[in-house]
């Protein structure tokens, strides 16, 4: 290509290449380089110009891909030509429109919802403002994370079309993918009992080898990440806005240490990007896919944690909640979680591993699962199918090997088999 998006290809490719994905072109079916670069910039562009979570936007990418989806909108398409170009690219769903905007998108949109969603992402579509992003990102040594790639969770392929284009690291792009993480989240206005006991948990997670996963607020978000660093632990956090502005300011060192201490600063939203309310709920489905388990140590009736723990619910995701005095404004919420959202009553670390499925261990801390059992189980989701193949692919193991633990894990009642491949149990990811 010479030119796309009013940009240089050899601009695009210089941005591409310093955002830390220098395509393979090894391999039979692998595309060639110059697709691949084209591909890798639309994902960035879609992280500008469609808000997180928006399913409209997941429809059109997953049906185009992220360059035909994007050169859809460049060109200024209708919503009828948009629709016709979905019906043919021969995607599966590409069937009966959907009827409104709340309908999940197992089909094409409807002419309305993609007219809507056009004069949405047109206004977002300056090639200098995703330049100037890209820019941005490099100079802060931030990485452009694309699907299946390094630094990208298998879990979020559960959230559908409304799983993140991209997204943007700052820190080590192996510390959200660990094997063993759980999501720790609560209140903002924690209380001392809070505190002290999201503390204590972490620090003991850390100790089992976990990964603490949170949003970097103040209270019991803050009291998780610093329990893990100094504890020596590996800690995630996923922001409402650009990895270039920590937020809350008041965190600002504390975002510092989490890249800096072998974990990793996350966001959907490219550098730039201004934290928002619509935001930060949509970030909670991230923290809650991105995890073996989400807790809620601390909140009240109306705590963004909910949104969270509400989020793991709908992913199948094990929840727990640490029960705190009846009396107590500040646990109302995590009462409710276990009396309307059948979360389970965890109350210390050992709780919350077994929680995640991590509860047998011997005296080397091992897990008596073994390595290949564990690679199967981190492969698989609990909402989607995934082929013998493609679960061979995701843990490195040989068809064999797969073969015979998949065999092994269905005796156990873990997994079982469904038309389209195998799927996992909830509560035993």
């Amino acid at each position: 290509m010479s030119s796309w998006f009013g940009l240089d290809s050899t601009l695009i490719d210089r941005l591409v290449r310093r955002l830390g994905n220098d395509p393979d072109v090894d391999g039979a079916g692998v595309v060639s380089d110059a697709e691949a670069v084209r591909e890798a910039f639309a994902r960035a562009a879609w992280t500008m110009i469609a808000e997180p979570g928006d399913g409209v936007s997941g429809f059109v990418v997953a049906a185009l891909g992220p360059a035909g989806a994007l050169s859809a909108v460049i060109e200024r398409a209708g919503p009828t030509e948009l629709q016709r170009r979905i019906l043919a690219s021969g995607w599966p769903g590409a069937g009966t429109p959907a009827s409104s905007d709340t309908d999940e998108p197992a089909a094409p949109p409807a002419s309305r919802v993609l007219g809507n969603a056009l004069e949405r992402w047109r206004p977002r579509l300056v090639s200098a403002d995703l330049v100037a992003a890209c820019e941005t990102a490099i100079s802060v040594g931030a990485r452009l994370i694309l699907p299946a790639g390094p630094g990208w969770h298998s879990g979020f392929g559960d959230l559908d079309v409304h799983a993140p284009h991209a997204l943007w690291l700052r820190g080590d792009p192996g510390a959200p993918v660990s094997a063993r993480s759980i999501a720790m989240v609560g209140a903002r206005a924690a209380s001392g009992y809070g505190e002290h006991v999201t503390a204590e948990a972490a620090a003991g997670l850390v100790d089992r080898a976990f990964t603490i996963v949170s949003g970097a607020a103040y209270g019991i978000d803050g009291a998780a990440h610093r329990a893990a660093l100094g504890s020596g632990g590996m800690t995630v956090a996923y922001l409402a806005g650009g990895v270039d502005r920590p937020y809350p300011a008041g965190h600002d060192a504390l975002i510092r240490r989490i890249r800096e201490s072998g974990g990793a600063v996350v966001s959907e939203s490219p550098c730039g990007s201004v934290p928002s309310k619509w935001r930060f709920l949509q970030r909670n489905r991230l923290i809650a896919a991105a995890s073996s388990a989400t807790v809620v140590l601390e909140a009240g009736s109306r705590s963004g944690s909910i949104n969270t723990a509400g989020h793991a619910a709908s992913l199948g995701r094990p929840l727990g909640a640490v029960p705190g005095p009846v009396t107590s404004p500040s646990s109302a919420g995590c009462h409710r979680l276990i009396r309307e959202y059948a979360a389970t009553c965890v109350t210390n670390a050992e709780q919350m591993a077994e929680l995640a499925g991590w509860s047998a261990l011997d005296d080397t801390g091992e897990a008596y699962a073994s390595v290949e059992e564990r690679r199967v189980r981190d492969a698989m989701s609990v909402r989607s199918a995934r082929s013998v193949d493609a679960i061979a692919k995701e843990s490195g193991l040989s068809l064999r090997e797969v073969t015979g633990v998949l065999g092994a894990l269905d005796l156990a009642g873990v997994v079982s088999e469904r038309e389209h491949g195998w799927v996992l149990h909830a509560g035993r990811a």
